[in-house]
């Protein structure tokens, strides 16, 4: 285990995944069975000693920019959202500690009852006691997405890196689902992720993590063991740099 650690790219990383990573199948919503395989991935890199925070967005129960959208107050809307962080966040606690994996939930919005409030020292001494630490609620402030809370907290905690799962293996030129000639890049810079609208993350998280130069690994969190191989430096991924 020692080797194996020694032999590890980051040692501590920040995972961001979306909400509608959890709906598996489903149009919405969560999917036990699908929360339990990503906490397997989490645990798996967790057990070599990485230090690990999470962020997970609130798509698969309400997002902001939709509620907006049909008429509802954008700030209204946006504090909706960040509840739905707050109950994947929950979910994926208890499937985490369901197999022996420490985990805080912190959330930008302080609710005593279930989770913690943000104190940044604390947080980082939950991950220096090896706890997963994970973010929700976002910033606690609306008209910022759950990219720039990731970005942030990444920043706040020293992360070595944030790691973007994503249902395709890296960065493309255009939606390989729609496009058979998409080509992926291994390789991209912040700035030409801005100039080709290139979709990684919104871009104040792309300008906040170029600002402080934060790379970001982009990966298909649906292939089995790909979060542990890339920090044992193999599986496919496309790595966002300055």
């Amino acid at each position: 285990m020692a080797d194996a650690a020694s032999e590890l790219k980051y040692k501590r990383v920040l995972l961001k995944i979306s909400g509608e990573a959890l709906m598996g199948d489903q149009g919405y919503g969560l999917h036990p069975p699908t929360v339990e395989r990503i906490a397997q991935e989490v645990k798996s890199v967790h057990d070599l000693g990485v230090e690990i925070c999470m962020v997970i967005g609130g798509g698969n129960v309400f997002r902001g920019l939709q509620g907006s959208a049909q008429g509802m107050e954008r700030t209204t809307a946006d504090y909706m959202g960040m509840l739905a962080t707050v109950m994947n966040a929950l979910a994926m606690q208890a499937s985490l500690e369901g197999l022996g994996v420490f985990t805080r939930v912190i959330s930008a919005i302080p609710m005593d009852q279930v989770c913690e409030p943000y104190i940044r020292r604390r947080a980082v001494r939950h991950l220096e006691k090896k706890r997963v630490c994970i973010f929700a609620a976002g910033t606690g402030n609306p008209y910022f997405t759950t990219d720039t809370a990731a970005t942030l907290r990444a920043n706040e905690m020293a992360c070595e890196a944030i790691f973007k799962g994503t249902k395709v293996d890296g960065v493309y030129d255009k939606d390989p689902a729609k496009h058979d000639d998409a080509v992926r890049y291994d390789r991209v810079t912040y700035d030409e992720v801005l100039a080709q609208h290139l979709n990684v993350m919104d871009a104040s998280a792309i300008a906040l993590a170029r600002d402080n130069r934060k790379p970001i690994v982009v990966f298909s969190l649906d292939e089995p063991g790909g979060f542990r191989g890339i920090l044992a430096g193999k599986g496919t991924y496309t790595l966002v740099h300055d």
